[in-house]
């Protein structure tokens, strides 16, 4: 199939990548994370919010700047950057 075909109804649509193509600035391994929101509290840009499990998500990637507060204050090494 091609762009300039329409789709049927039986086809799903590409999922929509809210990073537009690019990496997410950060990686949280949520099975590594106790959830201690040390994270959360010392970012400065505040990307990071709780889910209703109380660990960290990005909430706002746009914002990160990669300043590493989040991923050197882990005490679990459960966040990542994907950039540095």
């Amino acid at each position: 199939m091609t762009e300039s075909e329409p789709r049927t109804s039986g086809e799903k649509e590409p999922p929509v990548n809210k990073y537009e193509g690019k990496l997410p600035p950060l990686n949280i391994f949520l099975h590594w994370c106790k959830g201690c929101n040390i994270c959360i509290a010392f970012c400065p840009q505040k990307v990071l919010e709780p889910d209703r499990d109380g660990k960290p998500i990005l909430a706002h990637p746009e914002k990160c700047t990669q300043c590493a507060i989040c991923w050197l204050h882990c005490p679990d090494f459960a966040i990542t950057s994907n950039y540095k």
